[in-house]
């Protein structure tokens, strides 16, 4: 008797699973949230931004200067020019516009830089800055005409021991696939 009660209580339980709904989806957790962001002059570096956040479903946000950079500001040939002066002083943090209050949110944050004297310019230090990314996965990608990542991303280590730093991507050039792969590869 005992036996014949407790197997009807499982079906009874097993029912009463079955005729309940389907569970809702539920928002993702905190903290699962892809964001790519990113500093671009020209549009190079746009381009690549755009592109990758479309690929990895990532919201996108844009390193804007307080005072915009003009061609001749970005004369690297002119020793006074303003990147001249900025990238000759490692301290330099030119003013920057963006702030991301909900930064939390991300477990990964996709970095979209040119590479300026064969490091990131100054004005991704003030972004890095003015947000706290200790412990958060950060994964560089750049855009140059001829310089490596790898510069860059040693840099920024150093700089900012507590991120922990995934492999960068020189992207100027690379396709959705090669993008998609490596951004996969860094959430991992």
């Amino acid at each position: 008797m005992k036996r014949l009660a407790i197997v009807l209580g499982i079906l009874a339980m097993g029912f009463a699973a079955c005729a309940k709904e389907a569970p809702k989806p539920q928002p993702a957790p905190a903290g699962s949230k892809a964001l790519v962001v990113y500093f671009s002059c020209t549009g190079t570096t746009k381009a690549v931004a755009e592109r990758l956040a479309k690929l990895v479903g990532a919201d996108l946000v844009e390193i804007t200067p307080e005072k915009p950079y003009t061609t001749d500001d970005l004369d690297w040939h002119n020793k006074q020019s303003r990147s001249s002066l900025e990238m000759n002083d490692p301290k330099a943090r030119p003013a920057c516009t963006t702030r991301i209050a909900n930064i939390a949110e991300y477990s990964i944050i996709y970095l979209g830089t040119p590479i300026w004297w064969g490091v990131a310019p100054r004005i991704i230090n003030t972004f890095l800055d003015a947000h706290d990314l200790s412990g958060k996965a950060v994964a560089p990608f750049a855009t140059s005409g001829s310089s490596s990542v790898n510069k860059l991303a040693s840099e920024l280590k150093k700089s900012y021991p507590k991120v922990v730093w995934k492999a960068g991507l020189l992207a100027t050039s690379s396709t959705d696939a090669e993008l998609k792969a490596w951004a996969e590869k860094a959430t991992k």
